[in-house]
């Protein structure tokens, strides 16, 4: 789809049909890869798919499914589980994050940002964290996929969850599935 007709197709979706990423099916599996890769993958050994600071790439892709939370390994391009607890429900304070297909969980590595006081660490790390969801925005659109991003989450909560240190943050949850024909 050309990238004119992907920003007019782009919208933010809050109900999802039941549907989900199946990990055991091929296209599923290429459907997930090809959508991690856009919004954070590697286009050469230190340039990725999304702008960062100073490149300091302090950002990565936690991933809540039913089947539990995965973290993208973006050099490998693969899913590596840390869990098989179902997050979804920790990732919004809306309802239907809870069961949405997918939820992606940017997470920020704090101490990667440096020189800049603790606002601008944080600035740094939330407009980082935008240029990402924008690709995800834009991948949905031309895949046919619907999606949200999401900064209305208990943070404290889902950190807790995802067992994250004191040194990395959630800035932003993007739901990710198909529209629901309701």
């Amino acid at each position: 789809m050309p990238l004119r007709d992907a920003l007019m197709a782009r919208r933010s979706v809050r109900k999802f049909s039941p549907r989900r990423f199946r990990l055991d099916h091929p296209e599923d599996l290429q459907l997930l890869s090809d959508l991690l890769w856009a919004a954070w993958g590697y286009i050469s050994l230190k340039r990725r798919s999304a702008p960062s600071s100073h490149n300091w790439q302090e950002l990565e892709l936690r991933l809540l499914l039913p089947e539990g939370v995965f973290v993208y390994d973006a050099v490998d391009i693969r899913l590596v589980q840390q869990s098989e607890a179902d997050l979804r429900a920790l990732s919004g304070v809306q309802e239907y994050p809870a069961t949405a297909p997918l939820n992606i969980v940017l997470v920020a590595e704090k101490t990667l940002v440096t020189g800049k006081t603790p606002e601008g660490v944080m600035e740094t790390i939330f407009t980082d964290s935008g240029f990402i969801c924008q690709n995800i925005y834009l991948f949905c659109a031309s895949e046919g996929l619907a999606t949200v991003t999401r900064a209305w989450i208990d943070r404290p909560a889902l950190a807790a969850a995802l067992g994250l240190s004191d040194t990395q943050a959630v800035t932003l949850v993007q739901t990710v599935g198909w529209k629901s024909e309701e």
